[in-house]
């Protein structure tokens, strides 16, 4: 059987970022109201330097398994931090129907999800946007943010690695990262590594996008901040494993009960933001049903595609 085989830059050829915004939005709301399912991620871990993945979902007629890694310590080595394969099959008859880059999938994804969490969770006048982490991930939020007509600051740790994403992007350095970090809607895309907000740190009206802390033992915010503001998450039993809610909720900080679904908000069965000055924090450990609603949407234009194929 020959299989189409998406390639990363075929990927972002398919799916513009506006359009990976729309997908992700509705797997989320199919995901609260049912129609869409999403077993647990499953990590088998490379310690200490990285792990690998397992990540499947069922939704729009088509079922989904991305095998994934995370290495942290690759670029070292001149190799990506993200690399998998993303199969999509027809659920009617399990029949496989392509495969996929999974970091381009992941990529797109993630930066739509930031910014899906900014716009529906963050003030609707926020002025100023931020995105902490300038590698393949962070990029992708800050091209969706500019995308969706809000131009970032950009900040990593490696000065020449902001300086060359922000002219990729058409964005700008962060000033300073104090600055960055005080920007009324924020996306943190990091290794999960450092914590970036301590106790008392995000002001009244601020959003952030914790997209970092997606694994054990990450975390980019600090478990006691987590109990002043207002949170919001993809997924309550991921999220409170693996993700940055697992800390706080260890700590007695938080339960289930503080903590509302993003997908619940934009189902309209649950608040969003109520106040100018609400402090909302969106913890995302990223989904499986968002894998499947981009590799879905990049498949629309497969067609148009000069696309080549693999034996399986």
């Amino acid at each position: 059987m020959r299989l189409p085989f998406l390639s990363g830059s075929a990927v972002e050829q398919a799916l513009s970022p506006e359009r990976a915004v729309e997908a992700v939005r509705g797997a989320f709301v199919a995901y609260a109201r049912g129609e869409w399912t999403m077993p647990p991620k499953v990590y088998v871990p490379a310690h200490p330097a990285g792990d690998f993945r397992a990540m499947p979902a069922l939704g729009g007629g088509h079922a989904l398994l991305k095998w994934v890694t995370s290495f942290p310590g690759n670029p070292e080595l001149g190799l990506p931090t993200v690399m998998g394969v993303v199969l999509l099959s027809d659920a009617s008859n399990g029949a496989p129907v392509a495969v996929l880059d999974a970091a381009a999938v992941t990529a797109l994804r993630t930066g739509a999800a930031a910014v899906l969490a900014a716009e529906t969770i963050g003030r609707a006048d926020a002025e100023t946007a931020a995105v902490i982490g300038a590698g393949v991930n962070g990029r992708a939020a800050a091209r969706t943010f500019a995308a969706r007509g809000r131009v970032p600051w950009l900040w990593d740790v490696d000065e020449r690695r902001a300086g060359a994403a922000a002219e990729e992007l058409g964005c700008a350095v962060a000033p300073s990262f104090q600055q960055a970090l005080g920007a009324d809607l924020v996306a943190t895309v990091t290794p999960g590594r450092d914590v970036l907000f301590g106790a008392g740190s995000v002001r009244p009206g601020q959003h952030v996008s914790l997209m970092g802390a997606d694994g054990p033992g990450k975390a980019e915010i600090a478990a006691e901040e987590l109990g002043r503001v207002r949170v919001f998450c993809d997924d309550w039993e991921q999220a409170s494993h693996n993700g940055e809610l697992a800390h706080a909720v260890e700590a007695g900080k938080i339960t289930r009960d503080d903590v509302t679904q993003l997908g619940d908000v934009l189902a309209g069965t649950a608040a969003g933001r109520q106040s100018p000055d609400d402090i909302t924090i969106f913890d995302s450990t990223g989904l499986a049903i968002q894998d499947l609603a981009i590799a879905l949407a990049a498949m629309e234009r497969a067609n148009e595609l000069d696309l080549p194929t693999i034996e399986l």
